[in-house]
């Protein structure tokens, strides 16, 4: 059974006229009329009976029909999936990151995409929240990956990825270190390493002022790198995010009384269509292994 045998029949059942059915099929009369009769043959009973120029599918024709029709489907299918994977190394990924999301799972997840969809290019840039928000609507970025948390108003779609506790760091030896947790009223008067750049520095503020803790900054950087390094220095303390400490010398307590966390989402333009990369990258986001 060849596949332009399968579409002669459906052709033929559709028009129920072997001349129609040569010209839309691009073939003539006799080359569509001797491939059905080969394919009947080798099933061993007509899919048609001929009445003069008017043909009926036959008991056999109708039975085989739905059949017929799925093969053609799944073979279109394959051919379009065939496509796709060409044109998606067309043209690479656009991918903003917001600067306070942590690059170790996403680099797994960016690794893992790129295993499954080989030769793909993906291009990374870093931005604050309200930059990745305008240049996904002027079309420099196809996706970009943040924490949405007072929302981004109309025309954008958010997929949310994974929820991320914030962690107070310290280092070796400090004298919070043997404590399994960390209250924020522990902190009051503690030496502190203030990151600039984090999205939840104010509401961390309004809620250290709301419960009488005193925070004095030793330090202050908008560099995720360098709030960690001063930290391992002695500097003080810092929050941060839990996914984002990249020194395994730090030691990570919870912060709790209050706990404060963040969502991770990956954002698009509503309606904006999508390139077969982005929306393989889409696809791979949803069903990724998140943490948490």
């Amino acid at each position: 059974m060849e596949m332009s045998q399968i579409k002669y029949v459906l052709a033929s059942a559709k028009t129920l006229n072997f001349t129609k059915a040569a010209a839309s099929c691009n073939v003539s009369q006799p080359a569509l009329t001797k491939a059905i009769k080969t394919l009947e043959a080798q099933l061993g009973a007509p899919l048609f009976h001929r009445e003069g120029k008017r043909i009926l599918l036959s008991d056999f024709g109708r039975s085989m029909l739905p059949h017929l029709q799925q093969i053609m489907a799944e073979s279109e299918a394959a051919k379009t999936l065939a496509e796709n994977f060409h044109l998606l190394k067309e043209v690479p990924v656009r991918l903003g990151v917001m600067s306070t999301v942590g690059h170790v799972r996403l680099s797994r997840f960016l690794a893992k995409y790129q295993k499954d969809f080989d030769g793909v290019e993906v291009a990374v840039s870093e931005a604050s929240l309200e930059e990745l928000k305008q240049r996904l609507e002027d079309g420099d970025l196809d996706l970009a990956i943040l924490n949405p948390r007072d929302g981004l108003g109309e025309g954008f779609n958010v997929i949310d990825l994974y929820e991320e506790r914030y962690i107070v760091i310290i280092p070796p030896g400090h004298s919070l270190a043997g404590q399994n947790a960390i209250k924020l009223a522990d902190l009051s008067g503690q030496r502190y390493v203030d990151r600039l750049a984090c999205e939840m520095r104010e509401m961390v503020m309004g809620v250290c002022q709301d419960m009488g803790v005193e925070l004095y900054a030793r330090f202050r950087s908008e560099r995720e790198d360098w709030i960690q390094a001063m930290v391992l220095a002695r500097m003080g303390f810092a929050f941060m995010p839990e996914y984002s400490v990249i020194l395994p010398e730090l030691l990570q307590r919870p912060l709790v009384e209050p706990s404060v966390s963040r969502t991770i989402s990956m954002i698009n333009v509503s309606g904006r269509p999508f390139s077969p990369a982005v929306s393989a990258l889409v696809r791979s986001a949803q069903s990724f292994g998140w943490p948490g």
